[in-house]
């Protein structure tokens, strides 16, 4: 048994470094190969590419799926970079709203002691918006806010950054909120710094045009739009937009509001402004006429 078992030992050593001494040469030959600089070394690399490199898909499988997992591994450990960061600033933003409340009744203690009347117009109500109309249409949402907020028809509302729209149509607990690219809504505008006045006409597009504006020279794109206060529908000097030149060459506004993403709403409380009716009525208190004054003189002397 020894004796047979070292027989196969000798022929299999032999055979073994046949083989390996056989496939360095094809490495050696295959490097050689594709070393040569000729046409015909490169014709003969093309066709050996084109008979054996299509049938070898599936051993390139794994490769691909190792790579696919790589990348993958890569992209979640991307993913969780950000969210580690976003804690982070979550973190931050809880202490600075803490900071706010704190600020905030601080403020409101101030002004209490110092007795100060707030203007009801730079107040408001902040509601979220439950729906649009999703009609080509009409332009509108709908605010979980309403008449129990003291919501009235005709309050501007802004999401932030530019005004969005009015009120039109109140319930007891949600509002309709009809917005500046509406074609039923117009509201007065003024173009800065030239203070030329016009008139921002919905048309169901999200670039409103602005008509009947004073001098059309005196204005050009990336003016500053804001409302004028005119008719005191709204109040004067909420931003707009910005005006820019449409396709159709006309002067049109792009809002300042993010109309995609209209998640919550500013209801501003807009009351009108007391009426004065004589001369004298913002000076003091009105006088009583003479004829009231001698009839009081005379009780007194009585």
């Amino acid at each position: 048994m020894a004796k047979d078992r070292g027989s196969n030992d000798d022929y299999v050593r032999p055979i073994r470094r046949i083989l390996v001494g056989g496939v360095v040469l094809f490495l050696f030959a295959l490097f050689v190969l594709w070393r040569i600089d000729s046409p015909r070394a490169e014709r003969f690399r093309a066709m050996l590419v084109d008979r054996f490199v299509p049938s070898m898909d599936w051993a390139l499988v794994p490769v691909t799926n190792v790579a696919g997992m790589v990348e993958g591994f890569e992209s979640y450990a991307r993913i969780y970079e950000q969210n580690q960061e976003l804690r982070r600033e979550l973190q931050q933003m809880r202490a600075w709203r803490e900071a706010a409340l704190q600020l905030e009744q601080e403020n409101a203690k101030l002004l209490d002691l110092n007795k100060v009347r707030l203007d009801p117009s730079l107040t408001f109500v902040t509601g979220v918006v439950l729906a649009d109309s999703g009609s080509p249409f009409r332009q509108s949402v709908l605010l979980n806010v309403g008449a129990r907020d003291g919501i009235r028809d005709g309050w501007a509302t802004t999401d932030g950054l530019g005004l969005v729209g009015r009120i039109s149509g109140v319930g007891q607990t949600t509002a309709r909120v009809i917005l500046l690219t509406d074609p039923g809504s117009r509201i007065p505008v003024t173009v800065q710094p030239s203070g030329q006045r016009g008139i921002l006409a919905g048309d169901n597009s999200a670039l409103p045009p602005v008509d009947f504006i004073e001098d059309l020279d005196m204005v050009r794109p990336g003016d500053r739009v804001v409302s004028s206060g005119d008719g005191g529908v709204f109040p004067a000097g909420l931003l707009v937009g910005q005006l820019v030149t449409g396709p159709d060459q006309r002067l049109r506004v792009r809002l300042s509001a993010d109309y995609e993403r209209l998640e919550f709403l500013r209801v501003l409380r807009s009351r009108p402004a007391e009426a004065i009716s004589a001369p004298g009525g913002l000076i003091g208190p009105q006088l009583p006429s003479p004829g009231t004054l001698a009839q009081g003189e005379d009780a007194t002397d009585g």
